[in-house]
């Protein structure tokens, strides 16, 4: 398994009410299982070993002996096991009665944590049995198989082999207070917090536990295990669903077979390392930690290594949502940021035209959406979105169609400026070979066609230049505002043309990525057209489709003799999908260049059969150093980049979440990318 991760599982054995040895025996196989998976951690049900509901057998002198002698025994049992067990049981020591969780590893009991807080209320009745774990003194110990136990709600168990990995337990009821143990715990250093609960369910109460376990992991940049009582607890007042399920920085990963019978192992690997980049990158956790400040004893115990694939998913497309709800709600939230955002400019501005570049590709086409919502909530007419398209020497007919239809569809007003002979002449005034002696754009692009090596970087970004100093005029001439088309992930590779597309008076698009646009631009065409009362919803979705099915390409360059994109962008710069796969990895997560290539050889089917393979371990390779290498090289233009909202957790603003000197040397993180090799023993599969 890579490294940084660890396998944990929350373990749901059948009960048997008061059959000490039979449940014993089924947390046995079951850790026996964890074992066999390669997990550094295995936790079962609240009162496991006795049962949850068998009330005031709690206080059967033989129950609470037969519990203990069966603790000691399966410690016993599993000493050759590698995973660390937390099992629920009840225990006296001394005098009182605890409901406790108790950690085993190699033969012994590592430490007993007993309940914080005891639910007298409804259908709780836990203070008839036990002592709350709050009356118990730091530091305490009790005496178990003959040994002398760390006894406490200040217990961690800390991995002596993966240092990140450190465990905080809480059982059922602690889980619900306002101040939940796990509070102190991941103050304290824990990553991982487990609840170990009986809790019997109640109609709605399953997302209400999730929700909880999802705030609690954001909020402590922790992984949640959660584990409820399995079938075979009593159904004669209440009944039990074998919930379970681990949560990790605010998201739900893994969860149980509700109300299934048979036991279960609810299994994932927790990335440890994106925890705590998570806790260095949010000063507010530290000050917070240092305020809730509480002491704990650390108890070791040994954490090895999963073998195999890892165990969960990898997305090869991190901005977008899995579920197709989710993802619809996502591009309405987007779009509404952009277009209010736009609009809220607008208003500081006394309401002025909006001049837009439209070239017929995605993300000029985002652009005009945004600007024409953002024109309805100012209550301006369609016709103050003035929308200019600047045919240069590569624009094809195509798209220069589809920016026209785009234009007329949504009510803009429409002007063509052909920069073609201004490129020339620009050209022909600076010495560029391309342009000597040449006195019309089509001998000009005939040269450039049967000499493409002329077509260098001057020649394109001439073009770019000269558009952005019309489109600025314009802008001054009609006063309006220009509104900038680049997006995340091109100011990301630096792919635009300094002091020309990289530049404008407000970038709508600055914030979302090339794989989320294309999905916001459909969601406009079918959920938002059709309310556009002045504009044209039939042509206007007929056109975004066609849009949508172009090839992306700057368009710089001349088209071949058959008419057909000369320039795609991905075939010079990699696949967009990848890029903002090591985009999100590398911002977002601060991930270091060789896990990235990991984790990509993992999502993008990298160690599958070769059909499986999106791209091989070459490809991943040859594009991350591509990345790198613009992203670092290309940082003078973010450090000078239009105003723009944020949309989303990774933005490149150097006035808000990316500052990062223009100077920066590459060197190191591309030799890490050169030494990599691809993980051989991640195949896809379970163990």
């Amino acid at each position: 398994m890579l490294d940084g991760f660890a396998r944990v599982s929350a373990a749901v054995p059948p009960c048997a009410i008061a059959d000490v040895a039979t449940n014993a025996q089924a947390t046995l196989e079951l850790w026996r299982r964890a074992d066999a998976q390669g997990d550094a951690l295995v936790i079962f049900p609240e009162l496991g070993l006795s049962g949850y509901t068998v009330r005031d057998l709690f206080l059967d002198q033989h129950l609470i002996d037969t519990c203990a002698t069966a603790l000691v025994a399966l410690a016993a049992e599993g000493a050759t096991l590698r995973p660390l067990a937390v099992v629920g049981l009840p225990l006296r020591v001394g005098g009182a009665l605890y409901n406790v969780a108790a950690a085993l590893q190699g033969g012994r009991v590592l430490g007993l944590v007993p309940k914080a807080y005891l639910p007298n209320y409804r259908e709780f009745e836990e203070t008839r049995w036990f002592r709350p774990g709050v009356e118990v003194k730091a530091g305490s110990t009790a005496r178990v198989g003959g040994e002398d136990v760390p006894f406490g709600t200040d217990l961690l168990f800390a991995a002596a082999d993966q240092p990140d990995l450190v465990v905080g337990l809480e059982i059922c009821e602690d889980y619900w207070v306002h101040v939940p143990p796990s509070v102190f715990q991941v103050s304290a250093g824990a990553t991982v917090c487990c609840n170990l609960s009986a809790s019997n369910f109640t109609i709605g109460k399953a997302e209400l536990r999730r929700l909880l376990g999802r705030s609690a992991s954001d909020r402590g940049k922790c992984a949640y295990l959660y584990v409820a009582a399995g079938p075979g607890e009593s159904s004669t007042d209440l009944a039990f669903d074998a919930d379970a399920f681990v949560c990790e920085n605010g998201a739900l990963l893994v969860e149980s077979r509700r109300f299934a019978r048979d036991p279960q192992l609810v299994t994932t690997d927790i990335d440890l390392e994106t925890l705590q980049r998570e806790r260095l990158s949010t000063n507010t956790f530290g000050d917070c930690s240092s305020v809730h400040a509480r002491p704990f004893r650390r108890v070791p115990f040994t954490a090895g290594r999963a073998r195999g694939p890892l165990r969960r998913e990898i997305t090869p497309h991190p901005f977008l949502p899995r579920d197709p709800a989710t993802l619809a709600t996502r591009c309405w939230e987007m779009f509404e940021i952009q277009s209010n955002a736009l609009a809220t400019r607008m208003k500081a501005l006394g309401k002025p035209k909006l001049v837009l570049g439209v070239s017929g590709g995605l993300d000029s086409t985002a652009a005009a959406l945004v600007a024409t919502q953002a024109l309805v909530l100012a209550g301006q007419p369609a016709s103050d979105l003035l929308c200019v398209t600047l045919p240069g020497l590569g624009t094809t007919p195509g798209t220069r169609t589809n920016a026209e239809r785009l234009s007329h569809a949504l009510g803009a007003h429409f002007r063509e400026i052909s920069i073609a002979d201004e490129s020339r002449l620009v050209l022909h005034a600076m010495g560029h070979p391309a342009a000597d002696g040449v006195d019309t754009v089509e001998a000009l692009v005939e040269r450039l066609r049967r000499e493409p090596a002329l077509g260098d970087v001057s020649v394109e970004n001439v073009q770019a230049r000269l558009r952005t100093l019309l489109l600025m005029s314009i802008a001054n001439r009609e006063g309006g505002m220009l509104v900038g088309t680049g997006d995340l992930s091109e100011k990301a590779l630096g792919w635009s043309t300094y002091a020309g597309d990289h530049i404008s008076m407000y970038d709508v698009n600055a914030g979302v990525p090339k794989t989320l646009l294309q999905f916001v631009i459909r969601w406009v065409a079918n959920e938002r057209a059709a309310t556009w009362a002045e504009r044209d919803p039939g042509a206007l979705r007929e056109t975004l489709f066609a849009i949508l099915d172009t090839p992306i390409s700057p368009e710089l360059l001349p088209a071949d003799i058959d008419g057909r994109i000369a320039q795609l962008t991905e075939e010079a710069i990699g696949p967009y999908e990848l890029h903002d796969f090591f985009l999100f990895h590398f911002v977002r997560r601060g991930t270091r260049p060789r896990r990235i290539l990991d984790l990509a050889f993992i999502a993008f089917g990298g160690a599958g059969p070769p059909e499986a393979q999106r791209y091989p371990a070459d490809a991943l390779r040859r594009w991350l150093t591509v990345f790198l290498w613009r992203f670092f090289r290309n940082q003078f233009k973010r450090s000078c980049t239009a105003d723009g909202p944020k949309v989303g957790t990774v933005a490149l603003s150097p006035r808000g979440d990316w500052r990062m000197p223009s100077d920066a040397i590459a060197r190191s993180w591309l030799a890490e990318v050169a030494a990599w090799v691809a993980p051989e023993d991640e195949a896809p599969g379970s163990v």
